[in-house]
């Protein structure tokens, strides 16, 4: 006979990206925060205190740090096979190397990874494990994954592979699964999102009570909590992003009634006070970080500032200077640049070829377009709404723009000092992951971006142009911010999705 009631402690983390390394806290010598040697030490402090302790990961495990860009995921997964989680679902940043790359790391996986509705579509047939069911102590309980079209927007994957894409199709993968178990008597269910929290309500919405669904613990936007959410009797909780803080719920699950009757619910800061630092963890990311080191040491130029991006949701230095250099290559009017192309938190004033990867680590085609004045208008009016601007688009010099929050439309565009001209065409240049989803980032498809000459590719690699562009350009310096300005701006939100 089972104990009717049982304690466990789940800990989760989500949006790792790579975050390998601990940091000094400004001005507080020795406090230590972050990092998968201190994080390691916690989990397993907890795992030698308590009885039924599982470790779950929400996506996004890779794509963030140099160290991890360098071994391409690969580092990643060696790393965390070291922390051993118990399950993972996967997040948009798993692919960002490809789908058979993704089947590689899956592979070097000692851990499941769990998704139910990524699709082969001719057969119907589910790409990676759906779900688990794990016998802890006695009790069995279910984890089930879930990835959403909205978050694979930048895949360039074969045409057979999707997933189902929206939140009711997701809702139905959960029912399906849910319902095949109903005589096994499944004491708690999870579902591991990789989604947004608020996507995440949504669902919980959308769950029926008869599955038994207790908790959803997700991924992708970042968003800090005081305590998780409860929405048609599922709870909801995350962990921010990267390995500074992790998620505890402390659960006591009734074999009877398959439900929580109790729980407790922790957002703690993996610091040195926390947890002592996993040695050995510690060596083998030393391992890592000096063949990088060695690689990435060279001076690309000196700076006149320190250029830093403390926010995504705002104009930086920074990202100004990134869009500065885009459009001056290019050669266009305007150049977008998006502010969660960054990674750190500054750049300057010695750039090695390392310190500039680590701020800036993704790569693609720069794409050149002609649009009229009046597209132009439109894609601002789009992506500079309150709701679109969680990462912000910078633009380069030429560019100023006031936009009214409370009328929700465009006060006044300029470039080159003039107001932009409705039938005027106007050059820019758009990194290729916007100029692919330009529906979701500007309002419309890719089409219009051809209306007026068929757009084309202006560098295979931006990462590489920039690099050289620097290399060229010793001691730039900052034109500061002011180049866009919002009126009557809304509060800042703590939900950035990366």
């Amino acid at each position: 006979m089972k104990d009717k009631t049982k304690r466990f402690t789940i800990l989760h983390s989500n949006d790792i990206h790579g975050d390998f390394e601990a940091e000094v806290v400004e001005g507080k010598e020795g406090h230590l925060v972050g990092g998968l040697a201190l994080l390691s030490g916690y989990i397993n402090k907890v795992r030698h205190e308590e009885k039924n302790v599982l470790y779950v990961v929400s996506g996004d495990m890779v794509q963030g740090s140099l160290i991890d860009t360098e071994y391409q995921g690969v580092s990643t997964m060696e790393l965390m096979n070291y922390l051993s989680p118990d399950v993972a679902t996967i997040g948009n940043h798993e692919l960002d190397f490809g789908l058979a790359h993704l089947l590689f790391l899956e592979k070097m996986a000692n851990f499941p990874i769990v998704v139910s509705n990524m699709y082969i579509k001719k057969y119907h047939k589910r790409l990676m494990r759906p779900y688990i069911i794990m016998n802890v102590d006695g009790f069995d309980v279910m984890f089930i994954g879930i990835i959403t079209e909205s978050v694979l927007r930048s895949l360039k994957m074969d045409s057979s592979i999707g997933t189902h894409v929206h939140l009711e199709d997701a809702a139905a993968e959960v029912g399906r699964i849910c319902d095949a178990y109903k005589d096994q008597d499944i004491d708690l269910t999870v579902l591991l999102t990789h989604i947004g929290f608020e996507e995440d309500k949504k669902l919980a919405a959308l769950l029926k009570p008869e599955w038994g669904v207790d908790l959803i613990i997700g991924g992708h936007s970042h968003t800090i909590l005081d305590q998780p959410v409860t929405v048609n009797n599922v709870l909801i909780a995350q962990a921010g992003t990267g390995t500074d803080q992790i998620g505890r719920f402390d659960l006591v699950v009734d074999d009877d009634t398959n439900s929580i009757v109790e729980w407790k619910w922790k957002l703690l800061q993996v610091d040195n006070t926390l947890a002592e630092p996993d040695k050995e963890l510690e060596k083998f990311i030393d391992s890592f970080r000096e063949k990088v080191d060695r690689k990435y040491n060279t001076i690309l130029c000196r700076m006149a500032d320190k250029l830093t991006q403390p926010v995504w949701d705002q104009e930086t230095t920074l990202g100004n200077f990134f869009a500065d250099i885009l459009a001056k290559v290019a050669e266009v009017d305007v150049g977008f640049f998006s502010s969660g192309s960054i990674r750190a938190y500054s750049l300057g004033p010695t750039v090695t070829l390392g310190s500039l990867r680590t701020v800036f680590p993704y790569d693609g085609a720069l794409y050149k377009c002609s649009v009229s004045g009046s597209r132009l208008k439109e894609m601002f009016s789009f992506c500079m709404a309150p709701e679109n601007r969680r990462t912000l688009f910078l633009v380069n010099g030429s560019v100023r723009l006031v936009y009214d929050d409370a009328s929700r439309s465009l006060d006044s565009l300029t470039v080159n000092g003039e107001p932009v001209d409705n039938e005027r065409h106007y050059t820019i240049c758009l990194q290729d992951y916007y100029y692919t989803n330009s529906k979701d980032k500007f309002g419309f498809p890719t089409d219009v971006l051809n209306e007026i000459t068929h757009s084309r590719v202006a560098a295979t690699s931006y990462r590489d142009l920039i690099e050289e562009y620097l290399q060229a350009h010793q001691n730039l310096g900052s034109e500061g911010v002011g180049r866009l300005v919002f009126k009557s701006s809304a509060n800042k939100t703590a939900t950035v999705a990366l």
